[in-house]
């Protein structure tokens, strides 16, 4: 796999995991716990760039959800 398409289906995932809590960007970056802005969740979401692990990790605390959950994907058949 591609390291735009693994950064595009972590992406996807989130962004998946944060509509079905009903929470907008803005709202997410409010459960974050330190220094994030919407910008930097819609570059995530949209797969253009590489979060930290740590970023990863404050992500899932504010979706309430483990952190393995946000790399959870089918991968590619060949």
């Amino acid at each position: 796999m591609e390291k735009s398409d693994l950064l595009k289906n972590v992406g996807k995932r989130i962004q998946t995991l944060r509509l079905s809590k009903g929470l907008s960007q803005v709202d997410l970056v409010g459960q974050i716990e330190g220094d994030i802005d919407t910008t930097n969740i819609s570059r995530i979401e949209s797969g253009r760039t590489n979060p930290t692990i740590y970023t990863l990790y404050r992500i899932s605390q504010a979706l309430e959800v483990p952190l393995e959950e946000l790399v959870k994907f089918e991968p590619p058949t060949v």
